[in-house]
């Protein structure tokens, strides 16, 4: 069996955001489903992570698509659209072409594609059924595009109601805690074959609640409409955090 080779491309969702270490890293669920992928198989992972966080869909595709098929990988994933269902009129239909340019490239390298939808914060967010709908509306749009490809591997997260609760995510509401991003790595290990740790699924960790009210309108709204404002991206300077293979070892 070939060696896996596996780049994620994406923004803040696949960078990591909101699984951060001690040292001030970020984790994420990439980083776990790889070092889970290798565990599984008792072989050696090359592993490398584009995501910027921030990231528009289409820039993610104009920015890391063909660097991560440089690296001739065996596996790439991609999940977009996330910071654009943000945005005032969205296109759904323009978000989903970036999936259909994803899978054609791949094709035309022999790629493997593994196809991401994010986790569902809607809930918990301001304005969250308008967030809910378009959420609804990118993953049907998606999931249509690649219906009659069944060697496509699927890793659907925003219909996990159990996802969206609380527990998983940070203070800021917008991105995924540690307990998000195991439980995220967990549904990609199993789409693979690759069985995770059962705890993955169910994290038992409890991580304080953020600020509520104008105190969480202050801390996390605030400077997001500043960068909206000012055109700038949490993402602004940021270099990918692992641009060339790194080798992932069986634990």
């Amino acid at each position: 069996m070939a060696a896996v080779r596996f780049v994620a491309i994406g923004d803040s969702f696949t960078e990591g955001v909101g699984d951060e270490l001690p040292d001030g890293t970020v984790r994420g669920w990439a980083d776990l489903a790889a070092q889970g992928w290798a565990d599984a198989t008792g072989e050696p992972v090359q592993y490398a992570n584009l995501a910027i966080r921030g990231r528009l869909v289409w820039p993610i595709v104009d920015e890391q698509l063909e660097r991560a098929l440089a690296l001739e990988p065996t596996h790439l994933s991609f999940n977009g659209g996330g910071n654009d269902i943000l945005r005032p009129n969205a296109d759904i239909e323009h978000i989903a072409d970036a999936f259909s340019r994803v899978l054609r490239r791949c094709d035309e390298s022999g790629v493997r594609l593994i196809v991401l939808s994010g986790a569902n914060p809607s809930a918990q967010l301001p304005l969250g059924d308008v967030f809910q709908k378009r959420g609804d509306l990118l993953s049907a749009a998606v999931e249509h595009r690649i219906e009659d490809r069944s060697d496509i591997i699927r890793a659907w997260n925003w219909p996990d109601t159990e996802l969206s609760r609380p527990r998983y995510w940070s203070q800021d509401r917008l991105h995924m805690n540690a307990n998000g991003h195991h439980r995220v790595a967990a549904r990609v290990l199993h789409a693979l074959g690759a069985e995770p740790p059962a705890e993955w699924w169910s994290p038992t960790t409890e991580f304080p609640g953020g600020p509520a009210g104008l105190a969480y309108y202050r801390q996390f709204v605030g400077p997001w409409i500043r960068r909206r404002v000012t055109r700038t991206s949490s993402g602004d300077g940021r270099t990918a955090k692992y641009a060339e293979w790194t080798e992932l070892m069986p634990q």
